[in-house]
């Protein structure tokens, strides 16, 4: 799995959201809400520290990291975190792990 974040959403987390030194954005898999690969689970975000991280990337000084334990919701998809100009806020969107985009 990857996670790629695209330059607008990156500046959005840096103005938005206040992370220490030694934590990250956490991406997860929550009951509620629907994605395009998903009925009934949406993607939560939090500011956390990474525990056993199935994924993470640091990109410019922001460290996005996946939990093992939500290795449910991301298995076989990469997701891409794209910002919503009409909501102000983060949009996920996803796309199948095959050998051209893993």
């Amino acid at each position: 799995m990857k996670v790629t974040v695209t330059p607008e959403v990156l500046e959005w987390f840096k103005k938005e959201i206040v992370i220490d030194s030694h934590q990250g954005i956490r991406f997860f898999g929550k009951v509620y809400g629907n994605t395009q690969v998903h009925e009934g689970f949406s993607v939560g975000m939090s500011v956390d520290q990474p525990e056993h991280p199935l994924y993470q990337t640091t990109i410019d000084g922001v460290l996005f990291f996946v939990e093992e334990s939500d290795d449910w919701f991301f298995q076989g998809y990469n997701m891409q975190v794209n910002y919503n100009e009409q909501l102000k806020e983060p949009a996920y969107s996803f796309s199948e792990i095959n050998e051209s985009n893993d």
